[in-house]
């Protein structure tokens, strides 16, 4: 990992920040011998396009008869 001392931190940090992103190396911030911070790049959680529910779903009873008798439905008649 690389360190840096928190007076060579660039006027524009968008340049590190950029370079964090592309290289993909965290870069520890330090005070003299103190460290303050780490700037790490963030990960996307990689997730299934297709069949990410699978198996959450649960049929409870008939999924063909209304939910209701009170409801008269002119297709089952």
């Amino acid at each position: 990992m690389q360190t840096l001392n928190i007076s060579d931190l660039p006027e524009s940090l968008q340049t590190l920040l950029h370079q964090i992103a592309e290289t993909g190396e965290a870069i520890s911030i330090t005070d003299g011998d103190r460290p303050l911070a780490i700037i790490s790049p963030t990960t996307k959680p990689k997730r299934a396009a297709f069949g990410s529910a699978k198996g959450t779903g649960k049929i409870i009873g008939d999924i063909v008869e209304p939910t209701s008798n009170l409801v008269t439905w002119d297709v089952l008649s």
